[in-house]
């Protein structure tokens, strides 16, 4: 009985003393932890720079300097993205677009396209949010010509049923071409 008892505090305190143990190797001090490839991460740390020193940069050069770019006229050939006939279209001048729908314009109308979602050349770009305003760019098109798509044939047909039918289906398309991309340093 005796001897039971000795075994059972010999199996407390040696369980006692690796309780202590693990508890002291779980929080490892700061020196003591090997710098390993497991131990930071693979990538180099990157300092983000300050939002507010970021925000006075984006308001005083950058503004002042696309509006320079655009008063001189030193940007290149532009491009749009505009949003009309329920899709958006990357155009830039001198393109075609061929549109599945009719338009309420006659043919040789021109028309301005006042949903601009973004502008841009080769050292900047303009992006709306979600439009840019119609006193910054304006973007306009002319109608080429109004026209119907190939015919399309669709055909149902039940076998051994004596049933067909057969329905042709052309869709009204439009063409336009872009004539100008035209933007105006008002930038703020």
């Amino acid at each position: 009985m005796a001897a039971a008892r000795a075994r059972r505090a010999g199996a407390s305190l040696l369980s006692a003393a690796v309780r202590h143990r693990s508890s002291q190797s779980s929080s490892p001090q700061a020196g003591l932890v090997a710098k390993t490839s497991l131990t930071s991460p693979p990538w180099p740390e990157v300092k983000l720079p300050d939002p507010v020193e970021e925000a006075k940069y984006h308001a005083a050069e950058v503004v002042q300097k696309v509006n320079g770019l655009i008063a001189a006229g030193r940007y290149g050939r532009l491009f749009a993205v505009v949003h009309f006939a329920s899709k958006q279209w990357k155009i830039t001048s001198e393109d075609l677009i061929m549109m599945d729908n009719v338009l309420e314009a006659e043919c040789g109308d021109r028309i301005r396209m006042e949903k601009v979602l973004l502008v841009g050349a080769d050292d900047f770009t303009l992006v709306g949010r979600p439009l840019l305003g119609k006193d910054l760019v304006r973007v306009e098109a002319t109608v080429i010509e109004k026209t119907e798509s190939w015919p399309k044939v669709n055909m149902r047909f039940w076998r051994r049923h004596n049933f067909q039918r057969k329905k042709i289906i052309a869709n009204p398309q439009t063409i336009l071409r872009i004539n100008s991309i035209e933007i105006y340093p008002c930038l703020s």
